[in-house]
């Protein structure tokens, strides 16, 4: 019964929910919304996509106001033969999604600020819980198929929330008319919570009722117990006879010694595999012998059947991460003629070292070792790695007319040589065990004035994750994907330009191959895991230049 789970509450939630690698947000502004190939800004939101390219403003202040609502829906189903359900759903929601840039331009220099969520944001909630929530009480079926257990049920539920926080500042400096770079750090602050839980696992024999699977161990394990006592419930017996009776001969000739007593032992023997006709040909001495023999064996049972209760007690997880980091960043905007921009950008690795607040004493409890001790989950106080991995961008404005521009863009980011923390059977592992390759993102986008006030803008982006199946899981997968975005920008006045965008991401399916071997420790089942998801995007933003 060891494999009797209770609550696999991710570590791993973390990884991005939006638009962006692993665990990195890219979707920065309103103005990417509706033209999402912006690595080559030279408007206010290069303050974050394309820092070198600030020096391509006007002198004076700029501000930039965004804010998107994204709404992402996924879907998990699983395979495995014992689950009640197969298709687990949740739903990610961000009502507030901000991005706020600040720059002062001057001639040669410019100074530039930035908050946004640059990993995580907003909620996942799983009403029904996960597959891996519900897998290993799913196994009490076929390990109690001989007590005449054929149904199984349970309550569980998940919400988790990741946000990195990002407060960015630097400076841009213009060398020439072409060339201009930037030098800036980024401070990350970083937090995830979870709550979940996972009651009232019930099993069902057939023909009877719903009993807790938790009280239906507490009952074995005083079955057991009473085995164990035989030979000091007969202690009395044997001192007044001399042992060298049968149960029939107790029954009928020591007082007290009744027909329930003779029962009672004929079934306890036959929990060490001693049946009747047996128990019934041995003497009292040997009947205490026999038991007394079989004790160890009965008090590791006893000791399994008391840890398996305990395991599928009911089970709360309220915990917060926290975590903090910098982020230097550097950038080079290079303009080789009037038409022609080129930003570059290049992000270092963010080490995040995270540790885990357990609230009111709710952890998940896993096991137990060998000697009793508990095993938790998170362990109030303990630490663990969640790195941000390095970024470069590259992006390429072109002015095709005084109305029409297209767009190119490409964000590399180097998740191989990043300590994600990630973790197989418990045990952390090197990130090339787990990513084949590094996640790489290419956009293009097309904008067009229609009149000197109202532009109108497409774009698409493609995401091609290197994650492999080792790393993908209920909570924590990572997949290939298309998204499209539209909008249009619209100047109120000379000082103000309003953004509205709209966009959607299709994703990939990916499938991981399980393997579970049943608490028999016998008997293998194979199971399928298909993770699939989509984003909506809906942007408002608003800049000002003064």
């Amino acid at each position: 019964m060891k494999k009797l789970l209770t609550l696999a509450v991710a570590i791993m939630l973390t990884a991005t929910m939006f638009a962006g690698g692993l665990v990195t947000n890219t979707n920065q502004s309103a103005t990417w919304v509706r033209l999402p190939a912006r690595d080559a800004s030279t408007s206010i939101d290069a303050a974050y996509f394309n820092p070198a390219g600030l020096m391509k403003l006007e002198n004076g202040f700029h501000l930039s106001l965004s804010n998107q609502t994204i709404i992402q829906n996924r879907e998990i189903t699983n395979d495995y033969d014992l689950l009640n359900n197969d298709v687990f759903t949740g739903e990610v929601f961000a009502p507030a999604f901000p991005s706020v840039y600040a720059v002062y331009k001057m001639d040669k220099l410019a100074f530039s600020f930035g908050v946004n969520i640059i990993g995580g944001g907003g909620s996942a909630d799983f009403a029904s819980g996960l597959p891996s929530f519900e897998m290993g009480p799913s196994e009490l079926v076929p390990a109690l198929a001989s007590q005449g257990v054929e149904e199984y049920r349970l309550d569980a539920s998940f919400e988790g929330t990741s946000a990195f926080f990002g407060y960015q500042g630097g400076v841009s400096y213009k060398i020439n008319d072409m060339i201009s770079v930037f030098a800036g750090v980024r401070y990350v602050s970083a937090k995830n919570t979870y709550n979940g839980y996972l009651r009232d696992v019930e099993i069902s024999p057939v023909g009877g009722t719903w009993m807790r699977a938790d009280a239906f161990f507490t009952g074995a394990a005083a079955q057991v117990t009473q085995i164990k006592g035989i030979p000091t419930s007969l202690a009395p017996v044997i001192t007044a006879t001399g042992g060298a009776i049968t149960l029939d001969q107790a029954v009928a000739g020591v007082p007290g010694f009744e027909e329930a007593n003779k029962a009672a032992i004929i079934a306890g023997l036959a929990g060490i595999g001693v049946d009747e006709a047996t128990a019934l040909a041995m003497d009292l001495n040997t009947i205490s012998g026999a038991v007394t023999t079989a004790t160890p064996t009965l008090d590791a049972t006893i000791a399994q059947y008391t840890a398996t209760s305990t395991l599928l007690n009911d089970k709360e997880a309220d915990v917060e991460q926290t975590a903090t980091g910098i982020t230097p960043i550097v950038g080079v905007n290079i303009s080789p003629s009037e038409n022609l921009n080129i930003g570059i950008k290049y992000e270092f690795a963010t080490e995040l070292e995270f540790t885990n607040v357990v609230n009111d004493d709710k952890d998940i409890l896993l096991a137990f070792t060998p000697t009793g001790d508990a095993v938790y989950m998170f362990n109030d106080g303990s630490t663990f790695r969640g790195d941000m991995p390095a970024m470069l961008s590259l992006g390429v404005d072109y002015g095709v007319s005084e109305k029409l521009g297209v767009s190119v863009g490409t964000h590399y980011y180097f998740d191989k040589t990043a300590d994600y923390g990630k973790k197989i059977d418990g045990v952390v592992v090197p990130n090339e065990d787990v990513i084949d390759n590094n996640f790489l993102e290419v956009a293009a986008g097309v904008e067009y004035a229609l009149n000197e006030k109202l532009v109108v803008s497409t774009g698409f982006l493609m995401a091609k994750t290197g994650a492999n199946e080792d790393y993908q899981s209920d909570l924590s997968y990572s997949l290939t994907s298309n998204t499209i975005g539209l909008g249009a920008g619209y100047k109120l006045n000379d000082m103000m330009m309003l953004n509205l965008g709209f966009g959607y991401t299709m994703y990939t399916a990916a499938s991981k191959s399980m393997e579970r071997l049943l608490p028999d420790g016998l008997t293998t089942l194979q199971a399928v895991e298909t993770y699939n998801k989509d984003n909506m995007f809906v942007a408002v933003g608003l800049d000002f230049s003064f």
